[in-house]
Parts: C-alpha cells; sequence; structure tokens
C-alpha cells in the first residue's frame, strides 16, 4: 500500500464532501441562522449525523476490518459467510432500535437537548423533525458496512464519495428554501432519510464484487461473530469519541438559546481537516496494519505508524494555528451571510478558537486508536475514552452556568489532549509504538515549516482586515485566496527543507 497516495485518494473525496457540507450549510445559515428554528432542527440532524460518523469514519472499520481480513485469509467463503451473519444481525438489531426510538421520541429527545423542555415549540418541532431523520441511521450503518468491507480491499474511493449524496440532495433541497419558507427544515428532514437510502443503493453496487448480501435470519452466533459484537461497541465509542464529546456537548448547550447552533458551525469548520488528518489517515493505515502486525513484520509495523503520526501532524498542526489566529475572519467569511448575523459570527468563533486547539489531540486519536485496533483490542482506547468523556462532562457542567456555552469546546480540547496523551504512553509502554529517528528529524522540521507559516497567515489576515470585515460582500473570495496562498507556500517551504518529501509519494508501507 502507497500511504500518501491512497490517503490522497480518500482525501479528496472527503474533502470534496465537506466542501459540499459547507456549501449546505453556508445556505442554512443564510436561510435559518442560529434562532430556535435552527437549534430544533440541528438537533435532529446532529443525532443521526453524530451515528453516522460513528459508523462510518473508521469507528465500524475498526472493529471489522481486522476480523474480516483474518476470515479473507482463509478464503472468500469464509469471509462472505462471517460479513454476512454480521450484515443480517446489523439489520435486525438497527431496526428494532430505530422502531424503539421512534415510538419514544419525546423521551428521547428530552435527553438528547433537555434544555428544550422550557420550550415546548421548539421541543415539539425538534421532536417531529428527528422522527422524520431517524431512519437516515438504518440505512447508513448498513451502508457504512458496505465501506468496511470496500475499505479491507483496499477500495477506498466509493467509500469516501459515499457523503457527497447527502450534501448534494441538501443543496438541491436548499435551492427552493424561499418557496419552501417554514416548512424548509421538514424537506431538508426528509432530504435527510432519502439520501442515507440512496447511500445504501449506491455502495451496495460497488460491494457487489467483494460480497453478495443474503438476507437469512437462520444463522448461528460463532464465537467469531461474538468476538466482533464484544469489540464493535468499545471501538465505536473510543473511535468517536470526539463525536460523543461534541453530542454531549449539545445536550448541555440545549440549556442556552442559539448555543446549539454556535457549536455546530463551529464543529463544520475544523472537521473538514479532521476528516483528512485523523480519520482519512487512520481508515487507509488500518487494513495494511493489521497484515503487517499479524505477520509479526515489527520494522514495517513501526514505519507505517511513524508515518501516519508524521502526516497527521504535518496536515493538523498548521490548521489548528490558522484557526487559533483567523477563527472569527473565517467564521464571518464562511457563515457570516443573511441571518447568520455578527453576533453569531462572534459566538461560533469563540467556539471555533477554542476548538482549534484540540484539534491536533483530536487527529492523534484517531491515529493512536488505530494502532491497538490493528491489535485487535479495543477495550483500551474504550476505557481512555470513556475516562475522557466523563472529565468533558464533569468540566462543562462545573463552569456552565458561570460561563456558558464557550466551556464545552474548552472541555473538548481538555479532554481530548488527555485522551490522545494516555493513548500515546500505553502504546509506548507496551511496545506498540516507538518514535523513530527519522520521526524526530520530521517533527523539528513540520514545527520550523509551522512557524514560517503562521507569521504568514497572521500578517495576511491583518493586511486585508478590511475585506474580510463582516460587513465586506467580497470577504468569502479573500479568505480562499488566503488560505490557498498560505497552504501553497507552506507546503512549497515544507519540500525546501524536507519536511515533506515528494519521493515519500511512491513509498510503499
Amino acid at each position: 500500500m502507497n500511504l500518501i497516495k491512497s490517503t490522497s485518494t480518500f482525501s479528496i473525496f472527503v474533502l470534496l464532501s465537506r466542501v459540499l457540507g459547507y456549501i449546505r450549510d453556508f445556505f442554512i445559515a443564510i436561510y435559518l441562522g442560529s434562532g430556535p428554528i435552527a437549534d430544533a432542527f440541528f438537533v435532529a440532524f446532529r443525532i443521526p449525523n453524530t451515528f453516522r460518523r460513528l459508523f462510518s469514519e473508521g469507528t465500524f472499520n475498526a472493529a471489522f476490518v481486522p476480523s474480516y481480513s483474518s476470515e479473507l485469509l482463509k478464503g472468500k467463503k469464509n469471509a462472505n459467510s462471517f460479513a454476512n451473519t454480521i450484515f443480517n444481525l446489523l439489520l435486525l438489531g438497527l431496526f428494532f432500535t430505530i422502531l424503539i426510538i421512534e415510538i419514544f421520541m419525546p423521551a428521547f429527545i428530552k435527553i438528547i437537548a433537555p434544555g428544550f423542555s422550557n420550550d415546548p415549540q421548539k421541543l415539539n418541532i425538534a421532536i417531529d423533525l428527528t422522527r422524520i431523520t431517524f431512519p437516515f441511521l438504518f440505512f447508513i450503518s448498513l451502508a457504512s458496512f458496505f465501506s468496511a468491507i470496500l475499505n479491507s480491499h483496499n477500495k477506498f474511493a466509493a467509500a469516501a464519495a459515499a457523503p457527497m449524496i447527502l450534501n448534494i440532495l441538501l443543496i438541491i433541497c436548499l435551492m427552493y428554501a424561499e418557496k419552501l419558507n417554514d416548512n424548509l427544515v421538514y424537506y431538508l428532514s426528509y432530504t435527510v432519510t432519502f439520501a442515507g437510502i440512496v447511500q445504501f443503493i449506491f455502495l451496495l453496487l460497488f460491494v457487489k464484487k467483494y460480497f453478495v448480501v443474503n438476507i437469512n435470519f437462520n444463522f448461528k452466533i460463532n464465537h467469531k461473530v461474538k468476538i466482533f459484537f464484544k469489540k464493535l461497541l468499545p471501538s465505536i465509542f473510543s473511535s468517536g469519541v470526539t463525536q460523543i464529546n461534541i453530542l454531549v456537548g449539545t445536550i448541555i448547550a440545549s440549556f442556552q438559546a442559539s448555543a446549539v447552533s454556535y457549536l455546530y458551525y463551529a464543529d463544520r469548520i475544523y472537521q473538514i481537516n479532521l476528516a483528512i488528518a485523523g480519520v482519512a489517515i487512520g481508515t487507509v493505515i488500518l487494513p495494511n496494519l493489521s497484515r503487517h502486525i499479524k505477520s509479526n513484520n515489527f520494522s514495517k509495523t513501526i514505519e507505517l505508524q511513524n508515518k501516519a503520526l508524521e502526516l497527521s501532524l504535518f496536515l493538523s498542526l498548521p490548521a489548528s494555528f490558522a484557526l487559533m489566529v483567523g477563527s472569527e475572519q473565517i467564521t464571518s467569511a464562511l457563515f457570516g451571510y443573511g441571518s447568520f448575523n455578527q453576533l453569531s459570527v462572534i459566538n461560533s468563533a469563540k467556539a471555533l478558537y477554542y476548538f482549534s486547539f484540540g484539534l491536533p489531540a483530536f487527529s492523534l486519536i484517531k491515529i493512536f486508536s488505530t494502532f491497538l485496533f490493528a491489535r485487535n483490542d479495543t477495550k483500551t482506547p474504550f476505557k481512555y475514552s470513556l475516562i475522557s468523556v466523563i472529565l468533558n462532562i464533569v468540566i462543562s457542567l462545573t463552569f456552565f452556568s458561570k460561563v456558558g456555552f464557550i466551556i464545552i469546546p474548552i472541555a473538548t480540547t481538555i479532554s481530548s489532549w488527555f485522551n490522545g496523551i494516555i493513548l500515546l504512553i500505553f502504546v509506548i509502554n507496551k511496545n506498540y509504538f516507538e518514535f523513530s529517528s527519522r520521526f524526530k528529524i520530521q517533527l523539528m522540521k513540520i514545527i520550523l515549516s509551522n512557524i514560517f507559516v503562521i507569521f504568514l497567515f497572521y500578517f495576511l489576515i491583518n493586511f486585508f482586515s478590511t475585506p474580510l470585515d463582516y460587513a465586506s460582500n467580497y470577504k468569502f473570495i479573500f479568505i480562499i485566496l488566503i488560505v490557498l496562498l498560505t497552504f501553497v507556500l507552506y507546503v512549497g517551504f515544507s519540500i525546501i527543507i524536507k519536511a515533506f518529501k515528494i519521493s515519500d509519494i511512491n513509498l510503499k508501507y
């Protein structure tokens, strides 16, 4: 496997999906802003979308790929039998889970957004919208199962491209926003579920070359299947800890007007980088890392792990620094239009500023967790993730009444760094990982490149302060040009000092 090429393929589609996601949220910001209806929709959208991320962004892979890869070594028939048993169990489990939650949706929303209980109208809208969007979870989870099979065969493009379907369909719906008026949020909700169906069909067409679906509930739950499901819940929790922390933040933020919306918009901005620096790399390295570990190839294992960590830091550090320096200008340029007023920009930018400190940690959690998932260890990341979530909750609840919603990104950042550091300590102590001498040299070069680029970005942000003002009609164009120029110069400077080597593109891991 070529790490950089495979990551690039995956990342291109993920980036396209995130860009389409931004266009979607740009129109949502214009037509819904950050008011009570927006809060209700974001809760309805956040719940199935969080589960989508929990299943599709490497978490289902973490439990499935090592087990499925082991079965593939024994033959396609064994692998297909194992996969079909998992598929049918998922089908049944998801159906009854969604049916139960649909029936008890009012109680479910009061748990997920308890602050809405003080506003009956907002609560009722959230209940109606979530009932519409929740079936999305059924189809997207099964689609994620197909993605995991494709990834096991080192086929990443279709799985990475599939999320674009949701964004494209929502953008089409938003084009009719002015005609739909107050019914817009309902049509958006129906579109979410419809997108889940389309994604399911899309991936089914690609996966049939490697896996034939056989719906048959007369199956036997053997030892291998039991082991898989024992790993599944811990892997979903541990690999998706960032999403769980954000969901926890949404629950707490529901007690403050518009806070859910502020956090949502901030989350959308930094997720663009996280998808590449954490999710893409973690997903791409898992199949080959599992094979190197099973074949006891220690040198290849360490080499791949160090390169994955190096690439993650190369991508996440400049994004983190840029969001610290230009959080308000970036938020304003991306969302500061229509109903999304200047107060909304300021508050979302505050959330983004504190999230930015945690961005490298969010990525490192994905990478270090993958090191353990490849060894079929999902319990350790689960244990540390659980401690991290508890820490997040304690910090948020302790200070929420004093400082408001802004404590949520602060708590998420603190708990994420705690999680990332203890995972690193664990893998080193277990001799699962060691820093190579090459990595240490490369890290110093990456830091040097970041020092160069952050001063450049700070200069450009201040030099173009007038066209980046909230009232400017051209702020979006200027921020895009500044980001692109900075990134090109960052890569160029990195190549000059060899923080990034063009020759690495052709290296096999």
